[in-house]
């Protein structure tokens, strides 16, 4: 019989902690409002990504039970993968990153070997981000069904200064869509987390330090109108909002 991904997940339960010790290294992270997490049954998490990997080691690191991310496709394949790796040291680096790259090349060679071949057996949902939303959220809506966490990050995983809010942008429509469906269609009122990441923007290697601000669960049974659209809207805003909020908690007491 094979394995459920959090059996795999159990299993793959060392390196990943180990790997994303390694990402975040040497910065320091700082957990504010981890009470809020939901410990079981089903639940989306959304923040801001701008750190790319660190974003997903830091949710390694802070959510207390399995955790199932969306991700892009190309990170599925091993030759597609090592150039996003290439891309975002120089996107984050500049030469510098390219050299990174070219010293440690056997390193970043065997990460992306052993992610590439094992991500798609811990229940990793690989997404087209030009096209394939649409059945990316049928299968979050079906891993939720199940009584799973979904980790719905919003932004692309880089810092953009041409953004008018760098650091959090517009939120997609993907976790209000879900959370409306599966309210609509089953009665299934899903929690949904909003969470805000300040300091994983910092590049690979630089000390300092993360910090993660965890809010209380949302509800879309809260921001019901007659229109669905309207619903799904409303809730989307009011999600950004609330990573705006912590966001800026973060910023103030840091």
């Amino acid at each position: 019989m094979p394995k459920t991904f959090e059996e795999e997940l159990k299993n793959f339960q060392d390196i990943i902690q180990r790997l994303s010790s390694l990402a975040l290294a040497p910065k320091k992270l700082i957990l504010k409002g981890a009470e809020n997490f939901v410990l079981k049954g089903p639940n989306i998490i959304v923040g801001n990504h701008v750190g790319s990997y660190k974003d997903v080691a830091v949710l390694f690191k802070t959510v207390p039970r399995p955790i199932f991310f969306t991700a892009n496709k190309m990170i599925f394949n091993r030759n597609e993968f090592s150039f996003l790796v290439k891309k975002h040291l120089y996107r984050s680096m500049k030469d510098a990153g390219l050299f990174l790259h070219f010293l440690l090349a056997p390193f970043f060679s065997a990460v992306v070997r052993y992610v590439s071949t094992n991500i798609a057996k811990i229940g990793t949902i690989p997404v087209d981000i030009y096209t394939g939303r649409a059945e990316a959220v049928k299968k979050c809506q079906n891993y939720l069904k199940q009584g799973r966490a979904i980790i719905a990050l919003q932004g692309r995983g880089h810092f953009n200064d041409s953004d008018r809010n760098p650091y959090i942008p517009r939120f997609r429509h993907g976790a209000a869509i879900m959370a409306y469906n599966l309210y609509q269609e089953s009665g299934l009122d899903v929690p949904v987390t909003p969470m805000a990441i300040f300091g994983t923007h910092v590049p690979l290697g630089v000390p300092g330090k993360i910090w993660v601000n965890v809010g209380q669960p949302m509800f879309i049974s809260h921001y019901t109108y007659d229109k669905g659209s309207e619903t799904v809207d409303k809730f989307r805003q009011a999600m950004e909002k609330r990573v705006n909020e912590l966001f800026f908690e973060i910023l103030r007491t840091r």
